[in-house]
């Protein structure tokens, strides 16, 4: 028993749909899948009917943007199985203006450097919560301004920290992030710590018993780095998670759904503490 922990689709920076994730996974044979929009639930209830069909279980899912404020850099934490999903409604539309806002400041910065309407980039936009830096690509790559999605063009306009035209701005503060995760009785786990640098924040988050997991398997990690964060969550008693972070068309990185995994036992932890917020959900619930 398998699953894939961390896939995209078209409600963020994803070109899949939900019932294309779902069929892919499928024929990938495995068991689990979360489908892990950054800032958006909305994929759960659609996905739980499509799940039934196609004989695959779907754990309601979301990567939520946050920021750590000591270090100035980004961090990414999943939720899995938030019991109250509301609680975290006004978080994630507040993360989607924040990063729909850079994105039109990004695109009035593209437009004075290629002449191309507006309404082209909000071509690729559709569906999604919020705009990305991928429909921005993809749109110079339509108008020939660019051959691929992640080269130089992409490096030229929006490296971080000094690409002309990128714009960044804070996002809500991890420890934050994870107190209203854990609010919704949901289950925190850090996102791929070595993308954005956010070891010692996920060290900091252990020593503080704020965090419940770690994605250790992701194509951001070496194999040294994958076994050293595995001797982390060990010595710690935390979930072993691994997820393809597949986004189809916009991959980063040559990557496909099922490529990295959690593996039974763990998703056996996942599925008790699933059971325990249940549990918790259902006490606290006021009473008819």
């Amino acid at each position: 028993m398998i699953g894939d922990l961390h896939v995209h689709t078209t409600l963020s920076d994803g070109s899949f749909g939900i019932e294309e994730v779902i069929t892919q996974a499928k024929r990938m044979g495995l068991d689990y899948l979360a489908i892990t929009d950054h800032d958006t639930l909305s994929s759960s209830s659609r996905s739980q009917i499509l799940a039934e069909r196609y004989g695959i279980k779907v754990i309601p899912a979301v990567e939520l943007s946050a920021w750590d404020k000591e270090r100035n850099t980004k961090v990414h934490i999943l939720c899995y199985a938030p019991q109250k999903p509301d609680r975290l409604e006004g978080l994630c539309i507040k993360s989607c203006q924040i990063r729909t806002e850079c994105a039109k400041e990004m695109i009035e910065k593209v437009m004075k450097r290629y002449p191309i309407p507006q309404e082209a980039f909000l071509k690729y936009t559709k569906g999604s919560k919020s705009i990305y830096k991928q429909h921005i690509m993809r749109t110079l790559v339509n108008y020939g301004y660019a051959t691929e999605l992640y080269g130089s063009v992409n490096e030229k306009l929006f490296a971080y920290p000094r690409g002309e035209c990128l714009v960044t701005r804070e996002y809500p503060e991890a420890k934050f992030v994870i107190d209203m995760i854990h609010l919704s009785k949901g289950i925190a786990v850090m996102a791929h710590p070595y993308m954005y640098n956010n070891v010692e924040l996920l060290k900091e988050l252990i020593r503080d018993g704020k965090i419940d997991g770690i994605e250790c398997y992701h194509h951001s990690a070496t194999p040294i780095q994958q076994d050293s964060l595995v001797k982390l969550a060990k010595d710690n008693d935390l979930i072993v998670t691994g997820g393809s972070d597949f986004h189809g068309l916009y991959n980063s990185t040559m990557t496909h759904i099922g490529s990295y995994t959690t593996d039974e036992e763990n998703i056996d932890k996942l599925n008790k503490l699933i059971h325990k917020n249940l549990q918790k959900a259902a006490k606290s619930a006021p009473k008819q």
